[in-house]
């Protein structure tokens, strides 16, 4: 269970970004998040994963306190958060196993890392995974091969080999087509269910959000501003988010996806 409470982020002597926020997330659900440009809505990641620092207020992962951890407990604690980025993060030149097996690197040796040398349950894990998601058949070819839906698929598959206790994603349609990214929003509610795993997403495009996941949090100049099932939020809710501002898609129903996720 994710739980935040008063959570606060502050570059310099600026307005803060987040302000004061609280949310929780728990079991398998799969939660969007919603709101316009500069809203918080990646820097909430961000601090969730520690990639920046919050500037106070609680962050807790299963009980843990992740903004106070430091070095190892801290490197211990990020090896249980899966990240799924909208840029896939991938090491080009290697292959989709090797980028698959970097979701490994908390879990083994400087020594096994360096020469590539995984444990053979880790391999049969990664071979399992990217059966269930549909990339098994390109575990040998470069990751700068492969398409931009399979490139997502491999940043996922990477994510899960973390065995994370929750999956965070950053937009992880963005750089995708209608198609793919339906697809891309479908399997991770599949994951999440199978996984039994909590999915915070952070998206622009609402109509997805309505469609894929079973919760929204809208975010409006750090503070939330939402906080309720699709079915909830309608016209009224959306003009509060983004201020009476179109927002991303919101008029735009989903096509359904044709490949099986």
């Amino acid at each position: 269970m994710l739980e935040i409470s008063q959570l606060v982020k502050r570059y310099g002597h600026d307005e803060p970004v987040l302000k004061g926020l609280d949310l929780s997330v728990e079991g398998n659900s799969v939660v969007s998040i919603v709101g316009a440009s500069g809203a918080g809505k990646s820097t909430l990641l961000r601090c969730i994963n520690r990639l920046i620092e919050p500037t106070s207020g609680s962050i807790k992962l299963n009980g843990t306190e992740l903004s106070t951890l430091k070095g190892q407990a801290l490197r211990n604690a990020r090896r249980r958060i899966g990240m799924v980025f909208q840029g896939f993060n991938l090491i080009d030149r290697l292959t989709v196993m090797e980028n698959v097996l970097a979701g490994r690197l908390g879990y083994v040796t400087f020594l096994q890392a360096w020469r590539r040398r995984f444990p053979q349950e880790d391999i049969e894990r990664a071979f399992q995974l990217m059966e269930r998601v549909g990339i098994a058949q390109y575990a040998n070819k470069r990751a700068d091969e492969l398409s931009g839906g399979e490139r997502q698929r491999v940043g996922v598959v990477r994510a899960l080999m973390q065995e994370p206790d929750i999956l965070l994603a950053d937009e992880p349609t963005a750089s995708l087509d209608p198609v793919t990214s339906e697809q891309i929003m479908k399997l991770m509610r599949s994951l999440a269910s199978e996984l039994s795993l909590p999915v915070l997403i952070n998206i622009h495009n609402v109509a997805q959000a309505r469609a894929y996941t079973e919760r929204i949090v809208g975010l409006r100049h750090g503070r939330l501003i939402f906080d309720g099932p699709p079915e909830r939020f309608d016209k009224a809710a959306l003009d509060q988010v983004y201020g009476g501002i179109e927002a991303p898609d919101e008029s735009m129903a989903p096509t359904p996806a044709e490949e099986n996720v």
